[in-house]
């Protein structure tokens, strides 16, 4: 081995690393990101350890049993959406004020001791019986986990690639051939969609046999949704990836677009009774949508109708996404 050579490599490596101001800068500022992110999201001693359905919640702020610690209370317009999630142990009471009356599930022991709690300040409450069975948590976790493997999939299949193509002057050939921006960018997003879906369908049918997944809603609207929502990831990609001509920088980007998607699109936890920030926030993520659309169609049995607002939102980011990327997109690596 000859080391004058080997330090020579070494030292260019190096130099050009530290050289390249946006890679640098994003691997000292992602980790800090991350732990602010972790600690935004999962830290905070006022976490609810209960999680209480109220009927019409801004008209009964005044109530004393609201102020309790350590339970996050939950509005619903509706009763039938909170009765279908106290008999799946989303909830674990559900209070309606004007009428009096509570409901419990006596399947559940979590519900069983805020029942007590609520009784211990409420004597005159009618209480009403619900049963339900608490859906695994395997059969709720998995349109997070198929949607967060799509997400990796869109991003990083259509990111890399296309700045790898353009670095190595592939995409300046390219352009040389009859080949139009329009033809080269619909071939790539199409390829990738057929991709994901079917490596998806793939897993879903696989994970299926072992687990027997809860599946309430149509396999057809399960289908669509998951198009949508991988067709709007993406264009994403696309849009991160338009101009972008290094490999180091854009890991750094799609790093920094998946993450808080990771954290805050509803994946591991349910954004129900979050901060309301965290929930502005995850409305304007793509992946938010995908993954609540689709867990409504398993564990609820929602229709398309049902689910209207997640595919409309998809739908228009789809369409800014791709008409963003299209305009900013470049042959060449030179900005």
């Amino acid at each position: 081995m000859n080391f004058k050579r080997f330090f020579a490599v070494f030292k260019a490596r190096n130099i050009e690393f530290f050289r390249d101001k946006a890679s640098l800068g994003w691997n000292i500022l992602f980790p800090v990101l991350l732990l602010v992110g972790f600690s935004f999201v999962f830290s905070g001693d006022n976490k609810g350890v209960y999680k209480v359905g109220v009927l019409d919640l801004s008209a009964h702020q005044q109530h004393p049993f609201l102020d309790t610690k350590h339970i996050d209370f939950v509005d619903y317009q509706e009763l039938q959406k909170a009765q279908d999630k106290l008999t799946r142990h989303s909830i674990d009471l559900i209070i309606d004020y004007d009428q009096k009356s509570y409901w419990v599930n006596e399947l559940s022991p979590k519900s069983y001791l805020v029942e007590k709690i609520f009784q211990a300040q409420q004597h005159t409450f009618k209480r009403n019986i619900l049963i339900g069975e608490a859906i695994r948590y395997v059969d709720w976790v998995l349109p997070g986990i198929l949607g967060m493997n799509m997400m990796f999939s869109c991003l990083f299949g259509v990111g890399y690639v296309i700045v790898r193509y353009r670095k190595n002057h592939v995409l300046k050939r390219l352009k040389a051939t009859p080949l139009s921006a329009f033809e080269f960018v619909s071939a790539q997003l199409l390829s990738r969609l057929f991709i994901v879906m079917f490596m998806s369908s793939a897993v879903y049918m696989g994970c299926n046999f072992m687990f027997d997944f809860y599946m309430l809603g149509s396999y057809i609207d399960l289908l669509i949704i998951g198009f949508l929502g991988a067709f709007s990831l993406i264009t994403m990609g696309l849009l991160v990836a338009s101009r972008s001509k290094s490999e180091e920088l854009i890991g750094g980007l799609l790093n920094l677009t998946s993450w808080p998607m990771m954290l805050l699109s509803g994946v591991w936890f349910s954004l129900e009774g979050a901060p309301e920030p965290m929930r502005i926030v995850a409305d304007f993520l793509p992946l938010t949508h995908l993954v609540a659309g689709a867990r409504e169609i398993i564990t609820e049995g929602a229709t398309l109708a049902d689910i209207s607002y997640h595919i409309y939102v998809l739908v228009g980011m789809s369409a800014l996404f791709l008409s963003l990327g299209a305009y900013l997109f470049s042959w060449n690596t030179e900005r």
